[in-house]
């Protein structure tokens, strides 16, 4: 059996009862290390689990997905995923190659940010289509993701934004010249994507993501140091949030009262966080 197993999102005790169990079981124990964090380190895990844990990262995941599944057919293999395990669509590709190996899958599911994110205030219900936003780099300054906050916007939605993560990733330079030389984990924070949301703004002109537009800034969901404020984006650039990993929430047109009582108390200005909601339906 290959096993896929949520972990949550902040420690090792999140994992449920059933995905431990299957861990206890499995011969292999891989990681999964590039598409989120949790607030420990494989060695913690492990003297949890009473288990040895192999990284996996986006190369092994993605190019040596055989080692993975090796013999996963006669003995038990499990690949151990922050949040949920259908949080990131490489996963469902490793469920697709098993299958194709006649490989049995069973999946474990955890919370994750597209459900915990309703520690904000927001209804889950009231939510569009999620997006995620890139690091800008010189040459590279993508806003395609622009678009679906439209779409959003249009029907009055929330919108998730995942932030990006770069682990394990080579400059252009040592990847040209083939060398095996990676760059330092980074965790885009809400204050850049902020930053980048409102020069998309001044490129575009749409009126979607003005300095005014309401936000919510999230930051290490479901840990002990979770912070969430509330703002407009102008408000969110200043603000610390702290260390990884954050995700950023734009407030649709429709909020609801109960949405806007519940948040307000989030807010880094409440006055004019009352003046801002007063424009909502309820």
């Amino acid at each position: 059996m290959l096993y896929i197993i949520g972990l949550g999102l902040s420690d090792e005790t999140d994992i449920t009862v059933k995905g431990l169990k299957a861990v206890q079981s499995s011969e292999r124990i891989y990681l999964e290390a590039y598409t989120s964090i949790l607030t420990v380190g494989k060695e913690k895990l492990e003297e949890f689990y009473g288990k040895k844990i192999i990284i996996a990262d986006r190369e092994m995941v993605e190019s040596e997905s055989d080692a993975i599944l090796a013999n996963a057919d006669t003995v038990d293999v499990s690949f151990l995923v922050v949040g949920d395990p259908y949080g990131a669509t490489t996963h469902t590709d490793l469920v697709i190659r098993a299958r194709e190996l006649n490989i049995p899958v069973q999946v474990v599911h955890n919370a994750s940010i597209m459900n915990a994110a309703g520690a904000c205030g927001l209804q889950l219900y009231n939510f569009g289509q999620t997006i995620s936003i890139v690091f800008f780099t010189d040459t590279w300054r993508p806003d395609s993701f622009y678009d679906r906050i439209k779409e959003n916007k249009q029907f009055g939605l929330h919108t998730l934004c995942l932030l990006d993560i770069k682990v394990k990733e080579q400059s252009i330079e040592n990847l040209a010249r083939g060398r095996k030389i990676y760059e330092p984990p980074r965790y885009m924070t809400i204050n850049q994507a902020a930053e980048q949301l409102l020069e998309i703004e001044e490129n575009r002109q749409e009126g979607l993501c003005t300095p005014d537009t309401l936000a919510i800034g999230c930051a290490r969901i479901g840990t002990a140091t979770q912070q969430i404020v509330a703002g407009s984006l102008q408000e969110l650039v200043d603000v610390d949030f702290g260390g990884p990993l954050h995700s950023l929430v734009l407030v649709g047109s429709k909020m609801h009262h109960m949405e806007a009582d519940f948040i307000r108390e989030y807010a880094v200005d409440k006055s004019k966080f009352d003046h801002l909601v007063s424009k909502t339906s309820a």
